[in-house]
């Protein structure tokens, strides 16, 4: 162990409590307000709801709280614990040096981490949602699924892995700013892929077939001055019986996308009010905004990478003896987590202001109090508590509290 290696631990034992202190809280905020309904919302959510949401969101508090400890244990083994140093071995003694060397170290790093989540994810679908009555897939289509999620993932993200590797050999020194030039065109690119290649390989999108429904949303569509390449129906009540809808998509590829799940949801008015929301985001800017901050944060990220993948103490201080491009990209993904921690409050703030911002772009071409009506039935239909912790709240929500949202809708 080296300098950096105790400041690592030191990082990662700061934020594993912070976020084990916020989940316990969370648990006992919730729990409190159990038994009683909220005022705003008396009158549209029943005690039973109420309660089933509290329930729901303590027993998925608590299983974070285990998946905290499993992914601490996790980043410890793979590190200090020599997993990382073993699976190079096993890149080394399979092919030469070179890019598919680190292809493969990057690979099997994924493959180990998937791995050590598969029982989480087994144990969040069949027995938590399928415990509160929202879990609609089969053993068999969650497989089905994992296997696409590798193989999609790695179609998609080893091309890329092997030119920033190929750039780091070449391009000597500033090799670091080609590759996030590389890596944001490359992000926008994947844009164009979800809606029209990706989305379908999971589920099944069949155009919108309400008629009343359909004209509706088109004439809204018309006012705003939007044009879509369609509205689509997914399935969602395949795998899941929560309700959404989003946008999805850039240029040509833009789409409309609404789970069967909220059509049986809503009234019509109210997925005009809800669609109305989405186009808000796509309106102001937020999906573009977002894509900034994140080049700016990429850019960041791809400077201190430079940085560190030519020092020695960086590889020794995470257990790690072979320094090399691939091993530097996976421990950076490894080391970063617990140093960024802590300014997640701030991701969470400007998104919860686009939140809002969208929310009054809907009451103003849409419909106020059928968003507000909305925003009820699915925070009632999906469980969501609307007595979250506060603290909690603001490490990890990136919508605004049900209380807050709805009072700011029915005073427009």
């Amino acid at each position: 162990m080296n300098t950096f290696s105790i400041i690592f631990l030191g990082a990662l034992a700061l934020a594993t409590a912070t976020r084990l202190w916020l989940a316990l809280r969370h648990v006992r905020h919730v729990g409190a307000h159990r038994a009683r309904v909220p005022p705003a919302f008396s009158g549209e959510v029943s005690l039973e709801a109420h309660q089933k949401a509290a329930d729901y969101t303590c027993a998925k508090t608590r299983f974070a709280a285990v998946e905290i400890a499993a992914g601490v244990a996790v980043v410890l083994a793979l590190t200090f614990g020599g997993g990382l140093q073993w699976l190079d071995g096993l890149a080394t003694g399979w092919l030469p040096d070179g890019i598919p060397r680190g292809l493969l170290l990057l690979a099997l790093t994924g493959c180990v981490v998937t791995l050590a989540d598969l029982p989480l994810d087994l144990y969040r679908t069949f027995v938590i949602e399928q415990r509160f009555g929202f879990n609609k897939t089969t053993i068999g289509l969650f497989l089905a699924d994992l296997a696409k999620s590798l193989l999609v993932g790695a179609l998609l993200l080893l091309p890329l892995a092997a030119v920033i590797l190929w750039l780091i050999r070449e391009l000597g020194p500033h090799w670091w700013v080609w590759a996030w030039a590389v890596t944001v065109a490359y992000g926008i690119f994947a844009q164009f892929l979800a809606p029209t290649v990706i989305a379908p390989l999971f589920n099944k999108f069949s155009p919108l077939e309400d008629a009343e429904l359909r004209a509706r949303i088109e004439r809204m569509l018309a006012r705003c001055g939007f044009k879509v390449k369609g509205l689509m129906v997914m399935d969602g009540s395949r795998r899941s019986a929560h309700g959404n809808a989003y946008f999805t998509g850039f240029g040509a590829s833009k789409r409309i996308v609404f789970f069967d799940t909220l059509l049986a949801q809503l009234r019509a008015p109210e997925v005009e009010a809800v669609l109305a929301h989405e186009l808000g985001h796509f309106k102001l800017h937020h999906v573009v905004k977002r894509m900034a901050w994140s080049a700016v944060m990429s850019f960041g990220f791809y400077w201190l990478l430079s940085r560190l993948m030519s020092e020695a103490w960086f590889f020794n201080g995470l257990g790690v003896i072979s320094a090399s491009s691939a091993m530097a990209l996976v421990l950076f993904m490894f080391a970063i987590p617990p140093f960024t921690f802590l300014l997640q409050p701030l991701g969470a703030m400007y998104s919860r202001k686009h939140e809002f911002e969208a929310d009054q772009y809907a009451a103003h071409n849409a419909s106020a109090s059928d968003l507000a009506s909305a925003l009820v039935k699915l925070y009632r239909d999906n469980a969501a508590t609307l007595t979250p912790d506060p603290a909690h709240s603001a490490f990890y929500d990136s919508h605004p509290p049900a209380v807050a949202r709805i009072a700011r809708l029915k005073s427009t």
